[in-house]
């Protein structure tokens, strides 16, 4: 990928993130990134190949995020990862995730199953550790994690580290 495409991505990813998809124009987008709106489309086509190089690049960073939690084999270090995952993204990479939680709510480009795995492999984890109902702990405990990924990306939640105590003390990590 070229620096210029580079700069293109990194400037839709933070209007995106920021603004929303439908409020960027590509224009806009250009703009930002210090290079012509003709060349956007030369590049991606339109504003929805853009976003798509983003979704891909996404699908791409959160599989290397959730495998090393996939390929543990001990049930408690699973637990112990996954509620470790919000607390470690760095600041530098607020906008990307910012997006990947704003592209939810929009239909046409929320995938439910990019985290089946790591909810399947939080079920194994909880049935190892003889959890009455595994399946329903592992999707509370992904909805948890989601939500404090929310708000710490939103800079709303100011003391991570009692969430992140509270959690391995309660599931006695």
């Amino acid at each position: 990928m070229t620096d210029k495409q580079e700069k293109i991505l990194h400037a839709a990813l933070e209007l995106f993130s920021n603004e929303g998809y439908n409020a960027t124009s590509t224009s806009k987008i250009g703009k930002k990134a210090g290079v012509s709106e003709g060349l956007i489309f030369r590049h991606f086509t339109n504003k929805q190949g853009l976003l798509n190089a983003i979704i891909k690049d996404a699908e791409l960073r959160i599989g290397e995020v959730i495998m090393p939690i996939i390929a543990e084999t001990d049930p408690k270090t699973v637990l112990r990862k996954t509620i470790e995952l919000p607390f470690g993204v760095k600041e530098s990479e607020f906008d990307f995730w910012r997006l990947q939680f704003k592209l939810k709510w929009e239909v046409a480009y929320n995938n439910p199953q990019k985290m089946q795995p790591l909810i399947d492999k939080l079920a194994w984890a909880f049935e190892a550790l003889q959890y009455e109902n595994s399946t329903l702990e592992a999707v509370l405990l992904n909805q948890i994690i989601e939500s404090i990924s929310s708000e710490i990306l939103n800079g709303n939640l100011k003391q991570q580290e009692d969430y992140k105590s509270f959690l391995l003390l309660k599931y006695k990590l």
